[in-house]
């Protein structure tokens, strides 16, 4: 709610663990918020913890992959969906979004569940990561 993208909270919320300061989390996670560029197609939360679990478990992809999907499965069964715009709008194959960023106000964070979908992202990942 201090105006980064969801990808941004998500990562930055990990950034620190991994030595990383916050504004360079910040940069490096910028263009995957609102789904990739704002293109609503996979959840800015998601991809957020995906660079965490890359941090983690990287380079190695063999090792990564298995904890990017685990967090993965567990958010689209609570979630039904890690896509953007599922998310936000339901699964109307014909949503679309993206346009305009809306101002931020009590009003936008009502309608968006963006907020409750970072912190289940990041919730997945701490797991995920303790447990792996």
């Amino acid at each position: 709610m201090s105006g980064m993208c969801c990808s941004q909270a998500a990562f930055g919320a990990f950034a620190g663990e991994f030595g990383v300061d916050a504004e360079l989390a910040a940069k490096v996670s910028a263009g995957l918020g609102g789904g990739v560029g704002r293109m609503r197609e996979t959840c800015g939360a998601v991809t957020g913890v995906t660079l965490a679990l890359g941090m983690k478990y990287g380079p190695d992809k063999a090792a990564t992959y298995p904890h990017v999907q685990a967090v993965c499965e567990k958010f689209k069964a609570a979630c039904g969906s890690i896509v953007c715009r599922e998310l936000l709008a339901g699964p109307d194959p014909h949503a679309t979004a993206g346009g305009a960023p809306e101002t931020r106000t009590a009003e936008y964070y009502k309608k968006r569940p963006c907020v409750e979908l970072v912190k289940l992202a990041v919730k997945l990942c701490e797991e995920e990561m303790a447990n792996g």
